[in-house]
């Protein structure tokens, strides 16, 4: 899954990116509110993390002008401020949830991933299809009993199939989804990460979970 971090603080915007990619997200990062609006209009993010204090654009003004523009990216309000007013006019503003510095990380990721479930039918935290079964909190991914072990962008990969299953992915939904900021969408990465994923989660197995859709992308689905 991927998401855009707005935030001026440098030191900040470095942690939450590093701390989001060691659990597996594609990350980029904005450091003022123009580039920031800019970045949220143009790509696709799955959620934003939005700082309230920006330069050029505060997020309050940025939250109002992405929403206005047809924006419906969840998203994530952070601030230094902590009185009800302010937290009234940043969820006023269009953003999902509200977070105050200083935060543990913890609590940032729980709030990510609850975000990450709303308009999903399914709200558990474990994402399953036949007999695999990933859970998005421990990260752990098991068919039929058999734990396997996943690299950061297979098991970003899989999450973001069984987010989406039995709908067709083409490739450049898949590396929007993904990939960062800086994908070159010229290689066939995408093909060698499904193959190398396709290798771990279908190998071995008579029921076959990941399909080939010639021309277009790829399919998780049962038969």
């Amino acid at each position: 899954m991927r998401i855009l971090v707005i935030e001026d603080e440098k030191k900040v915007a470095r942690f939450i990116q590093q701390g989001l990619e060691e659990e597996h997200y594609a990350v980029d990062v904005a450091h003022d509110g123009d580039k920031g609006l800019q970045m949220a209009t143009s790509e696709n993010y799955d959620l934003i993390i939005l700082d309230v204090m920006l330069p050029r654009k505060n997020g309050i003004e940025l939250m109002k002008a992405f929403r206005s523009n047809k924006g419906t990216t969840p998203t994530l309000m952070l601030t230094a401020k902590t009185s009800t007013e302010d937290k009234v006019a940043g969820l006023d503003s269009g953003a999902d949830d509200y977070l105050t510095k200083p935060f543990a990380f913890a609590e940032l990721l729980a709030r990510v991933r609850s975000l990450l479930r709303r308009g999903v039918k399914d709200k558990s935290t474990v994402l399953s299809i036949a007999d695999l079964n990933l859970d998005t909190v421990t990260h752990k991914a098991k068919r039929g009993g058999r734990v396997i072990d996943l690299t950061a962008k297979e098991y970003a990969l899989l999450e973001f199939f069984l987010r989406n299953k039995e709908r067709v992915l083409s490739r450049t939904i898949i590396s929007e989804h993904i990939w960062d900021y800086h994908f070159d969408t010229g290689t066939n990465i995408i093909d060698v990460y499904v193959n190398h994923l396709r290798n771990k989660i279908d190998g071995g197995s008579d029921k076959k979970l990941i399909h080939t859709v010639r021309g277009v992308g790829y399919v998780m689905k049962e038969g």
